[in-house]
């Protein structure tokens, strides 16, 4: 009885219950390591900014066709679409990039630098990061604005300078050397090799500046 007592309970019956070996108890993930797991790595965040800097490029290159619509030949084929509609449209174009740019600014660490040397050069490979789900979906959702704006912005800009060449807007030398200023800053930041932090406030400066240029180009039109 003794040894049956050892092994087991003896219950009323007859009957022996043997000890059940302890239940191993899974211990959970913390949601800070869960969320960190669930995780991939983004694309260089240069895939997005420098597109968007060279539709602002884009943009800026107004600033030649003063000079070059001097050479323009009476025999060559005018534009279809009018001025004005460029002109619209190309403004459009300035507040989008204007708007991408402060959601670039939005999400400092994906897409400005933050968390890496301020001195960390304009280089690929530097900059990239791990993304959530839903920051994976906003980072491509960027991805497809910007490529749509920039093709927006050189066939914008590609018609308005149709439309100074072909006589539609005439507007002062004072208005392009605005324009070549927003070249001069864009080539500043690739000259540099500036940091992504600074690439991304100049060119927010430089779409607010292009914003202005474009509307004040609209006075300018020839009816």
């Amino acid at each position: 009885m003794l040894a049956r007592l050892l092994s087991g309970i003896v219950r009323p019956a007859g009957e022996t219950v043997k000890n059940k070996p302890p239940v191993r108890r899974t211990q959970k993930a913390s949601p800070a390591v869960a969320a960190a797991a669930d995780t991939r790595n983004a694309t260089d965040p240069y895939s997005a900014v420098l597109p968007a800097i060279a539709a602002l490029g884009a943009i800026a290159s107004i600033a030649g066709i003063n000079w070059a619509a001097q050479d323009k030949t009476p025999e060559r084929t005018r534009s279809k679409r009018k001025a004005g509609t460029a002109l619209r449209d190309l403004e459009t174009c300035c507040l989008g990039l204007k708007e991408i740019f402060r959601r670039f600014q939005k999400y400092p660490d994906l897409l400005c630098g933050e968390g890496v040397s301020p001195n960390s050069p304009l280089k690929f490979g530097v900059y990239s990061a791990r993304l959530a789900p839903d920051q994976a979906r906003m980072f491509q959702q960027i991805i497809n604005d910007v490529a749509s704006m920039l093709v927006l912005a050189s066939q914008n800009a590609f018609d308005v300078m149709s439309a100074v060449e072909d006589g539609e807007i005439e507007a002062p030398e004072e208005l392009y050397f605005g324009f070549g200023e927003c070249q001069s800053k864009l080539n500043e930041l690739l000259q540099s090799r500036a940091n992504l932090k600074t690439i991304v406030n100049v060119g927010l400066e430089v779409s607010e500046r292009l914003t202005a240029l474009v509307r004040d180009m609209k006075t300018y039109r020839v009816d």
